[in-house]
């Protein structure tokens, strides 16, 4: 199943987004989803995972800030993003452990925190 990430877009330091993930397939429930960004100039990194049993997990950066959540009945995922800091800007993607190790990725969303 491949996974979409929207809702970014540019906001000040110490706001807040919401960021979703969709998914076409009845299979959705039983994936851990993965919260990724990647800056300029840097790799990609995992900032929160959420398992299919809904277990949750955050990188230090983002642990406190960021809360990953899923729906399974709409088939969609969130990342609430608080706290924003210039730091945090980057484009954003959600994938699922095998999409992950395949290196198949959705268009992600931009996040843009200005100071």
């Amino acid at each position: 199943v491949q996974l979409q990430a929207s809702g970014g877009g540019t906001v000040q330091a110490g706001g807040s987004l919401r960021l979703s993930c969709a998914a076409a397939g009845s299979t959705f429930r039983s994936y851990s989803i993965g919260w990724y960004r990647q800056a300029p100039g840097k790799q990609r990194e995992l900032v929160a995972l959420i398992s299919s049993l809904g277990i949750t997990n955050y990188a230090d950066s983002v642990k406190g800030r960021f809360t990953t959540s899923r729906e399974d009945a709409k088939n969609t995922g969130y990342l609430q993003m608080n706290s924003l800091r210039p730091e945090d800007t980057a484009v954003y993607y959600c994938n699922t452990p095998s999409g992950y190790a395949y290196d198949l990725w959705g268009q992600g969303t931009q996040v843009t925190v200005s100071s």
